[in-house]
């Protein structure tokens, strides 16, 4: 019998290494960083042609993020996540089935996540069969034989799950979603449910939509730009740029973050060296350190201000909300004392940035996931839209809700279908589109989907791109699901830990990426994606294929459903031939697609209809924008805990690890550590590299993981930070936001213990 593989990542046993925290984004480092990830995996040649295609209107759209691309565009349309993201996938390393022959998945999962991914990309279909230790190669025919004999033999579809992964393109998302719904069931867990599901329930209860509002163009006129929970200069380089030119232009922007980030004091654009040019421009006009959870506290703050200094857009709070008195009641009954408290910030530190907001004519709130993975994450966004309605900051000119998304699709794949619990008259839509009945039940999200696979109710669990295991909470309990299914499929790029950690019998399909050619019957192919403000654009790789085994994302889709459905009224095939053919599809079945293929070649592509943008109504039950009452939460501690928040590395895109340095902050060598305030570690008699064990708790259970070493760092007291993926195992599985049912990896109350010797350990549940 098959021997378990480790699930979570293994301890690291190489030397941590202390710099100076840096104090400017981009400039001549990042040029450097970029070169060295291109020329090392991908060669000069190879360099130069993909760095010179990437956001281009005849190239590929980047996959390191969905920050959206300026109309005029440069020759060097990329920043240094992006140049990572795409030297990563044109890596010039292979994984063949001769590197599967020489190593267990054992002892595969024994290495790095660095490792793992330094390893290159898979070229051929794998089998890894019941019982076995090692994958065997399998032709896609017989892969495809599997799947759909392990999917039919199902009693029932609601034991069948399908992720996604924000990186798939609308078009294989379509037919993703339509394969599915095929099949009888809701059952469309995706990366959103663990990263902006709280900014989609919580901006669809407010303004009627569960996006954004604002244009790229509207950086240029803003007054006031908020920046909440977010770290853009590792993880939405582009974006200083945007700030950079807002600031230019006379705007005051705010940084509302635990930890003080490169990004957001000094940035320098790499290509004004072209130029010439060597200053660099302050970004933050302020850094307002607030504690994990305490962000809801600090708006009530801000609300407070905005009412005691005026300048309120009575016209519009009359004519198009609703709720502002019981808003504005419980914000005044809210004692300064538990503002300050719970924020950590001071009466005069919040009274500062307070009136500048209030006296702003155009604020744009930004957030990212510092507010989306707290227990609170739906009210706390609801804050941020109560203080922007306030002023009227919605459909103006320089004004209007942001939440920045990671992956270069995941809004796209969620406006396309990719959704466990569509809404009625969705469903109704893409049935008399599609021609086929649609369920609705609704199905499983991420955590529901752990839960079932724990219970032992979900028989295929296939996975759309991602790193599953990596990317969710509670790592040993999500293990322990997978364990439990019958069939995991898995269409990736390159080598992960979830090809290690499986069901009873694995596959991994090996795909396309986003800068390859996908040729089909009818020539190239491109295909789309929608950025974080809404543009619908094209993308078309240019590089040839890494393997000629790989197959596109939307054949995979296809091909399977072709034997799921024999009957069916979908000709999967001819949709494969020619994506043109997909698009006609989604335009008879999305709202917002009329004309798709003549309007997404257009030069820029093609703006979705965004009501509360475009022309300031509201798609609420009342017809109205709401402002939301919510009490403070519970930001209380026991005397010897404290709050862990986990983080991404600068080297680092999700679950994928580039390198083992976090420039910015001045770490590297080691990414087992933990960043805690100088007077914390003070009064526990630790300094630096003092190796720790770390428990978490949650509703009376304890979560270990041993072998951390600490770091003196500018973080609130009574708050610590880790890196994600490591510090999962400590993310409790029940530990969700309200209504979002989104982990909370931005609030674990943890207690750290000193190590009783230097042997790495295992974590423990």
């Amino acid at each position: 019998m098959r021997e378990h593989a480790r699930a979570v990542t293994p301890p690291d046993n190489l030397p941590l290494r202390i710099g100076k925290k840096k104090t400017m984004a981009a400039g001549i480092p990042a040029v450097t960083s970029s070169l060295k990830h291109g020329l090392q995996k991908m060669g000069v040649t190879r360099t130069l042609k993909t760095l010179t295609m990437v956001n281009q209107l005849d190239g590929f759209d980047c996959p390191g993020c969905a920050w959206p691309d300026p109309s005029h565009r440069t020759q060097f349309e990329f920043c240094e996540n992006g140049a990572k993201a795409v030297a990563d996938e044109a890596t010039k390393a292979r994984v063949t089935p001769e590197f599967f022959s020489k190593h267990s998945i054992q002892s595969l999962a024994e290495k790095s996540d660095y490792w793992l991914n330094k390893q290159g990309r898979i070229t051929h279909p794998m089998l890894l069969k019941n019982g076995e230790s090692h994958y065997l190669p399998i032709n896609w025919e017989d892969a495809f034989e599997l799947i759909a004999s392990k999917i039919n033999e199902a009693k029932n579809p609601d034991r069948l799950v399908f992720y996604t992964s924000g990186r798939t393109s609308n078009e294989a998302a379509f037919l993703y979603q339509a394969m599915v719904r095929s099949i009888g069931t809701n059952n469309l867990p995706d990366c959103s449910n663990m990263c902006h599901e709280s900014s989609g329930k919580g901006l669809g209860g407010s303004i009627g939509i569960g996006k954004g509002t604002v244009h790229l163009d509207d950086f240029n006129h803003a007054e006031v730009i908020l920046v909440i929970g977010q770290n853009p200069g590792t993880n939405h380089p582009r974006m200083l740029t945007a700030l950079r030119d807002a600031k230019k232009n006379g705007a005051t922007i705010v940084h509302i973050n635990p930890l003080p980030e490169a990004g957001l004091e000094r940035f320098k654009h790499p290509q004004d060296y072209m130029k010439m040019d060597f200053s660099s421009t302050q970004l933050s006009d302020f850094h307002l350190p607030v504690r994990i959870g305490g962000d809801a506290a600090l708006l009530k703050g801000f609300i407070k201000i905005h009412e005691e200094i005026g300048h309120l857009d009575t016209d519009f709070i009359q004519r198009s909300t609703s709720g502002f008195d019981e808003m504005m009641k419980n914000a005044r009954s809210t004692a300064w004392e538990t503002i300050t408290s719970d924020s950590g910030l001071s009466h005069e530190q919040i009274v500062e940035v307070g009136e500048i907001i209030a006296r702003s004519k155009a604020t744009i709130a930004c957030w990212a996931m510092g507010l989306t993975q707290q227990p609170n994450g739906v009210a706390v966004i609801q804050e941020v839209v109560n203080l922007l309605l306030m002023g009227g900051h919605v459909g103006k000119p320089g004004a209007g809700l942001c939440p920045v998304r990671g992956h270069s699709n995941v809004q796209g794949d969620r406006t396309v279908g990719i959704w466990e619990a569509p809404p009625v008259a969705f469903l109704e839509r893409m049935e008399k589109g599609l021609n086929i009945p649609m369920p609705r039940e609704h199905g499983f999200d991420v955590v529901r989907s752990i839960q079932a696979m724990r219970n032992g109710i979900v028989d295929v669990f296939f996975c759309m791109g991602g790193n599953f295991i990596s990317a969710t909470p509670d790592t040993n309990a999500t293990a322990e699901g997978l364990r439990n299914v019958g069939l995991t499929v898995q269409v990736s790029t390159k080598l992960n830990r979830s090809h290690l950690v499986t069901g009873k019998t694995a596959l991994i399909l090996p795909c396309l990426g986003r800068t390859e050619r996908d040729m089909q019957a009818s020539g190239q192919q491109f295909v789309t994606v929608e950025n974080s403000m809404g543009i619908v654009h094209m993308s078309k790789g240019t590089l040839e294929p890494s393997s000629q085994l790989l197959k596109s994302e939307p054949w995979i889709v296809a091909n399977l459903s072709e034997r799921l459905f024999p009957e069916s009224v979908i000709d999967w095939k001819a949709l494969t031939e020619d994506y043109d053919a997909i698009r006609e599809l989604m335009e008879q079945s999305l709202e917002g697609f009329d004309n798709y293929n003549e309007r997404v070649r257009r030069e820029n592509g093609f703006l979705l209809p965004n009501p509360p943008r475009d022309s300031r109504t509201f798609s609420t039950p009342t017809g109205k924008a709401h402002f939301t009452t919510h009490e403070l939460p519970n930001v209380s501690l026991d005397s010897d805990q404290y709050v862990m928040m986990t983080i991404r590395s600068h080297d680092q895109y999700n679950t994928t690890i580039y390198d083992l340095n976090d420039r910015y902050r001045g770490i590297s060598g080691n990414r087992r550590v933990v960043l805690m305030n100088a007077l914390d570690m003070a009064d526990r008699g630790w300094k630096n590299r003092q190796v720790v064990s770390i428990t978490s708790h949650f509703d009376g259970k304890q979560r270990t993981a041993e072998h951390w070493q600490l770091i003196s760092y500018s973080i609130p007291r009574g708050n610590v930070a880790t890196y994600f993926p490591e510090a999962n195992v400590l993310v409790p599985l029940e530990s969700t936001a309200k209504i979002s049912n989104t982990p909370t990896s931005k609030w674990i109350i943890v207690t750290l213990s000193e190590a009783t010797s230097d042997d790495f350990g295992d974590e423990q549940e």
